[in-house]
């Protein structure tokens, strides 16, 4: 018999895989949202590359009721995303696009599932990122959509954002995340300041449990150092 369920959006992704892995090792019900199957999780819930926004959070809801069969989640867990670099002068529009769909449109949409199907007291976890706290000159898209992420954030958190009662909602900010393709494209980095995935799914499903949660509506730096990561709050 499972634990508790949860929901992670872009489960097939590096740190959803985490995440899922995580879950079911220690005995969760794991459903996995993303483009692409995960075949660890419980029930793998597929979204459409051609939808629009509407049509993707129509698409997800409805194939997430069908999934839980009345029962309730104990966490919603977006961690889709993306990355682009770029300027005023260099595609700005397509970038920023691109970004807004894989970190905003991928946000609302799991608050949407999160305000339908969690449990009160549960737990919503975002991902926006520490560099979206200030000016990104050179990936302008990235941190407007990051930063739309930590305004979601807030937003949820207050009172009348249609969350069941004394949900928690949150947003890690990552710096660099441990994964192969980081590791690919920058072999010469310094690996210890680099947070492992297994850190992050590991506070997750602490925070699943009521353990030493955050404040409601928290903006938390993931910082590692030496090998040991920790978390700044804003």
């Amino acid at each position: 018999m499972s634990l508790g369920r949860v929901l992670i959006y872009g489960g097939k992704g590096a740190l959803g895989a985490a995440c899922v892995s995580h879950f079911k090792e220690n005995n969760f019900w794991v459903s996995s949202v993303d483009f692409n199957e995960n075949e660890q999780a419980d029930a793998g819930i597929i979204v459409s590359r051609n939808g629009s926004w509407t049509e993707q959070e129509a698409d997800v809801l409805g194939k997430v009721d069908a999934a839980l069969g009345g029962n309730k989640l104990d966490a919603v867990i977006c961690v889709a995303g993306g990355w682009a670099g770029g300027n005023a002068k260099n595609s700005l529009a397509k970038n920023a696009e691109a970004m807004w769909r894989q970190s905003v449109w991928t946000s609302t949409i799991s608050a949407a599932v999160a305000a339908n199907h969690l449990k009160p007291e549960g737990l919503l976890a975002l991902t926006g990122a520490k560099l979206a706290l200030e000016g990104t000159p050179d990936m302008i898209g990235y941190g407007l959509a990051k930063a739309g992420v930590h305004q979601l954030t807030r937003s949820l958190a207050a009172k009348n954002s249609g969350l069941p009662d004394d949900v928690v909602v949150v947003s890690i900010l990552p710096i660099t995340l441990d994964t192969p393709m980081n590791r690919k494209c920058m072999p010469n980095a310094d690996f210890s300041s680099w947070t492992p995935l297994k850190e992050i799914a590991g506070f997750f499903h602490q925070w699943t449990k009521r353990i030493e949660r955050p404040k409601n509506g928290s903006l938390l730096q993931v910082v590692t150092k030496n090998g040991f990561t920790y978390l700044n709050e804003f």
